[in-house]
């Protein structure tokens, strides 16, 4: 072991700490029933990029990913009625003197020819459902519980698909869906893609409307934002408006980098995989997380994120057609980011970096040479040192491509010819074996 292992080993072993992973909280994503409030913590990095030339400007933010889990007793909402119709006020025009002195107005742009807020509530309010989980967990003392969470859904089809976020429903043995008039049914998991933290499900013999879809392209920072929702699990129905606040934010949430869409729009633990609406009450974005603190523990507020509307049109239809998302180049392993003196004692390694824990049955990295205990140090010419660093080097290639990747086993490099497969919904072939010294 190297000096600077050594000193680090020592001084994290030798007093009790949280393990992280990737510079992140691990995550319990399981609670007692008896609990009545859970927000998920996790760490998010926010880039902001600039074209050309230009310091790239990184900012770590503590989120909440906005679902909800609780054994509190659930209650209903009462939904929005129909509203007036118009409530545009109507203002004195601000103005201003010309060199005469005389009095000319200033143009204004009173409205857009949007609907009022109220407008797009009664319209999309009924295209939004309350989703409620529960899941079977084991104690350390093997002694079986049923968990509860909560989230939102958004209609997308009148024959029963709803979308929401895969954090939402993940492990559930039962999924319920609430409708607007008060009506349950359980729901079917069709299928789930973690890495845009989407899911669809499927509801039989209900009468849905479906949402109207908008086009996330075409969107500017600054128009209408109208959140709809079911915070904490209890609060179907909810409304809060805002704007966009940003575009294309770049978000590290649970190893995985997104591309957002940002508001200031109210955002609670429950409105996960609500809908996200302009002033037209199209749908732009399903809701995924906010901002909880940022990381010197101070508060922050007005910071939501959706996912664009486009991705998960996409991401839904190929869900809908083949239960998955077709064309993500995968190696075909499962692995374990090991960063922490602890995780390197419980494992028996005596460096950093990502290991491969499991090969994926009917990939080509079965028959490549990598093996189990194999640290991950580079593909082709690019250093690994995380697996979200490892997701967004793969990116880069498509399914069949060859890749290098080089090794660190047993104290000594190789490289290893793989061909990328296709990321296809199978379990991993995961040997249960400390990863061998390196």
């Amino acid at each position: 072991m190297n000096e600077q292992f050594n000193n680090e080993f020592n001084h994290e072993t030798n007093q009790d700490h949280q393990v992280h992973l990737n510079g992140e909280n691990h995550l319990n994503e399981e609670i007692n029933t008896r609990h009545t409030h859970r927000e998920i913590p996790a760490m998010v990095k926010v880039r902001k990029e600039k074209k050309g030339k230009g310091k790239v400007v990184a900012l770590t933010l503590a989120v909440a990913l906005a679902s909800f889990g609780a054994g509190s007793l659930y209650t209903s909402y009462n939904w929005i009625q129909d509203q007036t119709a118009n409530e545009t006020v109507q203002s004195p025009a601000p103005t201003n003197k010309n060199e005469n002195n005389n009095i000319n107005p200033i143009p204004t742009n009173v409205s857009n020819g949007g609907l009022s807020v109220a407008q797009v509530a009664s319209q999309a309010a009924p295209s939004i459902v309350e989703i409620t989980t529960e899941t079977v967990a084991t104690d350390m003392f093997m002694r079986q519980f049923v968990t509860q969470g909560a989230g939102s859904g958004v209609v997308i089809s009148s024959d029963g698909y709803i979308a929401t976020n895969n954090h939402v429903i993940d492990g559930a043995s039962k999924i319920t869906v609430r409708l607007t008039t008060g009506e349950e049914y359980e729901a079917t998991l069709i299928g789930t893609d973690s890495q845009t933290d989407i899911a669809v499900i499927k509801v039989e013999g209900a009468t849905l409307q479906p949402v109207t879809f908008g086009n996330s392209d075409n969107l500017v920072v600054g128009e209408t934002a109208i959140a709809i929702g079911n915070p904490l699990g209890q609060l179907g129905g909810t409304v809060t408006n805002g704007i966009i606040s940003a575009l294309d934010r770049e978000i590290e949430l649970e190893n995985q980098t997104m591309t957002l869409l940002q508001t200031n729009a109210a955002i609670n633990p429950g409105n996960s995989g609500g809908g996200l609406f302009n002033d037209k009450g199209e749908l732009i974005g399903l809701v995924v997380a906010k901002v909880a603190q940022s990381s010197d523990s101070s508060s922050a507020e007005g910071l939501g994120f959706a996912i664009p509307v486009n991705v998960v049109k996409e991401v839904v239809q190929s869900i809908k057609d083949v239960g998955y998302v077709q064309g993500r180049p995968v190696l075909g392993v499962s692995v374990l980011d090991i960063n922490s003196a602890q995780l390197a004692y419980q494992y028996g390694v005596n460096q950093y970096g990502v290991y491969i824990a499991g090969l994926t049955e009917g990939t080509y990295a079965e028959k490549s040479g990598l093996q189990v205990g194999d640290c991950i140090v580079a593909v082709e010419d690019t250093q690994v040192s995380s697996t979200t660093e490892l997701k967004k080097i793969l990116q880069g290639y498509k399914v069949g491509d060859t890749v290098s990747v080089i090794v660190s086993r047993k104290g000594k490099l190789a490289t290893v010819k793989v061909k990328l497969s296709e990321s296809v919904p199978v379990q991993p072939k995961e040997q249960i074996v400390k990863p061998s010294d390196n």
